[in-house]
């Protein structure tokens, strides 16, 4: 169990020009949890103290025509791979991978992240609060927005189409070493991991920011052994391949803690954070939680963002403006926060906080494509990749804290292998009509079958079929401006990644 020191009981807990009362405050709610959680955790060291430049947007094809025609060439022969939601459970082949390469994951520490949403965003995050700290960075995440080359970032910006090629070329014969010798090929997302490791590797990086594609113990990315695990929320998504149950799911993210790391965990669910807890008892980690050891002490929404007040390993961190919309973002905000000041020692070797001044800067130029992104007014137009009913669910919180929609229009194209109707469930209170469609991915739920849901959900006089994405746009569009030029209309596009990817270049966005 948490033992921080117990405040002062003459002081007004619910002031709110106390800080540490605030946060006293999120302490105690969060301690009145299942008493199970007390054998556990008081097996376990908890984490205590005493006491960037701008983000790259997403790239656009590459101009020159020679580098366009040798990146369709590379993507072509990966897509001839394993797909990613073609799953074989095992790390075998990437470790065979990493071997032949020369094991570069092992040329820089690593912060490795898992969980079910809010994963890209707290990854950009880090990396933006590293690069402030003047350490060269690697990013790798997944999925992709637009381009595939989003995926490895370097600097906190995607590499180059160039750089991707060349890299791509360097590790092929390697790779086609591995497919000869193992029983199956190397799939899509295990050369582009060994490709993200290689190009960390011949920067040279001063750290890697490394988020799974999916779950955490077979996951490509577990051949690292980060010395700091983020888990983000866990929640149900994936549930044919991790489990029913948070607990199940968090079985399966736990696999990325390994021996003294450190343990940075955003609030989960019971289950799921006796399971974590658990697995940092059986490998001797060390763990911060959220609303104990670190969290979100106030936050109130601002112009173009929210302005926080974080309590972090090392101290309080006041006046930090976060350009991000929604609560769930000042969520991410504190555990990356957390995971970097683990990174630097503080609570394990010192209590000193980190330069708040640095840690403005850094946060005030984070950015999260895709993410609660407005790309067009009048009407107002916004992208979130929300693709599973908890995220839908944060992302409705967040549109009706920030925006003052009076007609707002739902742009839906999702994917086959999600629970679409628990997502649909979780719009239905703040879309006035849904216009559904799908994307161009073979995993996209047919445009009739989505609507045959959509119309359970919000009736027939609600929802209107638009199999193409344009027409779908244009319809949307439409309809939010059938009120006036003044009354408040706006589209939010969602459902997928690849939806609001797809979406934001034909709104002339990258």
């Amino acid at each position: 169990m948490s033992d921080l020191p117990p405040h002062d009981d003459d002081r007004n807990p619910t002031e709110p020009s106390d800080p540490d009362a605030a946060f006293e405050d999120i302490v105690d709610a969060e301690t009145d949890r299942d008493p199970d959680l007390a054998v556990i955790e008081a097996g376990s060291r908890t984490l205590r103290t005493q006491a960037g430049p701008p983000q790259g947007d997403i790239p656009a094809r590459p101009t020159d025509p020679e580098v366009d025609r040798a990146l369709r060439e590379v993507e072509t022969e990966l897509a001839g791979r394993w797909g990613e939601t073609k799953l074989e459970p095992s790390v075998s082949r990437i470790a065979a991978l990493m071997d032949v390469l020369g094991e570069p994951q092992r040329a820089y520490p690593s912060i490795h992240i898992t969980g079910t949403n809010g994963k890209t965003s707290t990854a950009r995050m880090i990396e933006a609060l590293l690069s402030a700290f003047e350490l060269r960075t690697g990013r790798y995440t997944s999925p992709h927005v637009q381009s595939i080359t989003e995926r490895i970032s370097l600097d906190g910006a995607p590499i180059e189409a160039e750089r991707f090629v060349e890299t791509y070329n360097d590790i092929k014969p390697y790779v086609e070493m591995v497919d000869a010798r193992e029983e199956y090929r190397l799939s899509f997302f295990e050369v582009l991991t060994g490709m993200a490791y290689a190009a960390f590797a011949d920067a040279p990086v001063d750290v890697a920011v490394v988020e799974v594609g999916m779950g955490g113990s077979w996951d490509a990315t577990n051949v690292i052994d980060g010395s700091v695990a983020v888990i983000t929320p866990i929640d149900l998504d994936h549930t044919d391949r991790l489990g029913d149950t948070p607990g199940e799911i968090a079985t399966e993210k736990s696999g990325i803690i390994k021996p003294d790391a450190t343990v940075i965990m955003a609030q989960q669910p019971v289950d799921a954070a006796q399971v974590l807890l658990k697995k940092a008892v059986e490998v001797d980690a060390t763990v911060a939680r959220e609303g104990l050891e670190f969290g979100v002490v106030a936050r109130q929404v601002a112009v173009g963002g929210q302005l926080l007040t974080l309590r972090g390993l090392g101290g309080e961190y006041e006046e930090v403006f976060l350009p991000l919309h929604g609560e769930y973002q000042a969520h991410n905000a504190a555990v990356a926060l957390a995971a970097v000041e683990a990174f630097f020692g503080i609570g394990s070797q010192h209590a000193r906080p980190l330069d708040i001044d640095t840690i403005r800067k850094a946060f005030a130029a984070v950015s999260s494509p895709g993410r609660l992104e407005v790309v067009r007014r009048s009407p107002t137009i916004v992208l979130d990749a929300a693709h599973n009913p908890a995220g839908a669910r944060a992302t409705a919180a967040a549109i009706s804290e920030v925006f003052d929609f009076s007609n707002l229009i739902g742009v839906i194209g999702a994917s086959d292998d999600k629970d679409v109707k628990g997502l649909l469930e979780a719009f239905e209170p703040i879309f006035a009509e849904v216009v559904v469609t799908q994307n161009s991915s073979h995993r996209a739920m047919d445009a009739d079958a989505l609507a045959a849901l959509a119309v359970e959900v919000f009736g027939d006089d609600r929802v209107q079929v638009e199999p193409r994405l344009p027409d779908a746009l244009e319809a949307a569009i439409t309809l939010a401006e059938e009120e006036g030029e003044f009354a408040g209309g706006g589209v939010l596009i969602t459902g997928s990644v690849i939806t609001v990817g797809e979406a934001r270049l034909l709104l002339g966005r990258g």
